[in-house]
């Protein structure tokens, strides 16, 4: 994130698990850029609306963090390092409860001709949940740069918990990018496991606001 610039990724989720319908929105962080490697985010609550079947409703969590880029290492892989916590300002049947601190590791790589990879292992802590005290979750994205101004992915998606056994989730969409400070955005996931949801279909929108300070 530029220094000085103020980022807003917005996005909608539909959820669908057996017979249960949700729809999740708006999924808002805001990013704001404050030295040269460093930047301050808070995801903001989204509300979760069950449209059918027996999902719970309600608010998440509001959760602010800090990233650090460590990178480039060498291999030319860029590293950042990401701590932050959801606050206890949600539903319970939603976010759970208690605190949420959580730490992340995303990299990326540029492989040449437009192809790149790129990942993230994140822990997430729940001391006040002795079912999900602790949850790992790595993913691992291929993606490839159409033209000036798209780009397409694939992701794996993980998670791996204690008293449960592993989810795995095939990801895959699209960005367009409509001016340098504007994108859009579809994905549509799948569930390969029991553990996970059986489709999730999003929707998002981001803007960029530079030279604030």
């Amino acid at each position: 994130m530029p220094t000085g610039s103020l980022q807003a990724e917005n996005g909608i989720d539909l959820v669908s698990r057996g017979s249960a319908r949700t729809l999740d929105g708006t999924n808002t962080r805001l990013r704001l850029g404050v030295a040269s490697c460093l930047e301050l985010f808070v995801d903001l609550p989204s509300y979760v609306g069950a449209m059918h079947g027996g999902a719970s409703s309600g608010f998440s969590n509001l959760a602010p963090g800090v990233k650090w880029q460590l990178g480039p290492l060498p291999g030319e892989v860029d590293l950042s390092a990401t701590a932050g916590m959801g606050l206890p300002t949600g539903a319970t049947a939603v976010a759970g409860r208690g605190v949420r601190p959580y730490l992340q590791f995303p990299w990326s790589r540029e492989l040449g001709a437009g192809w790149g990879v790129s990942g993230m292992f994140t822990t997430f802590f729940a001391p006040s949940d002795p079912d999900s005290r602790v949850v790992v979750e790595p993913t691992f994205v291929i993606e490839k740069q159409i033209g000036a101004h798209a780009d397409i992915f694939v992701e794996y998606i993980g998670d791996f918990r204690r008293h449960d056994g592993p989810g795995h989730l095939l990801n895959s969409g699209a960005a367009y990018r409509l001016t340098p400070t504007r994108q859009v955005d579809f994905h549509i996931g799948f569930g390969l496991n029991r553990n996970t949801p059986d489709v999730i279909f999003g929707l998002g929108y981001s803007v960029r606001f530079d030279n604030l300070f």
